[in-house]
């Protein structure tokens, strides 16, 4: 089974599961950063830690697959797995229930992003 990073902004952190099962329903084993370190690990431990923990998991995972509005954390996921040659998929959830694939012309950023540039995804 490929292992897949499953990118988030913290805007999903309630729908963390439903991600999870969702990439185990596609015969894949999720890296979901929410499910492992739950929200930063309740400022138990330096969130830069954690930031590096998670880069790491997406080197090693096979795939990245990014759900919902990309936010700067995810942003930077994105731009590992690029330099990594790993495939990147994106997906809307739609009314916090279904979970649709989309293209990445299709990807939303969210506010704080502002006009990135398309040839970053």
């Amino acid at each position: 089974m490929k292992l897949v990073y499953t990118a988030i902004s913290k805007k999903l952190f309630y729908f963390r599961m439903h991600i999870s099962k969702f990439v185990l329903e596609k015969d894949c084993i999720p890296l979901n950063p929410f499910m492992l370190f739950e929200y930063f690990m309740l400022d138990a431990i330096d969130k830069d830690r954690i930031r590096e923990a998670n880069n790491n998991l997406v080197e090693k995972a096979d795939e990245l697959w990014v759900f919902g509005e990309i936010s700067n954390g995810v942003l930077a996921e994105i731009k590992i797995a690029k330099q990594e040659n790993k495939p990147i998929r994106y997906f809307t959830v739609i009314d916090s229930k279904e979970i649709k694939e989309i293209s990445k012309e299709e990807a939303k950023f969210e506010k704080e992003i502002g006009d990135t540039p398309r040839d970053e995804l």
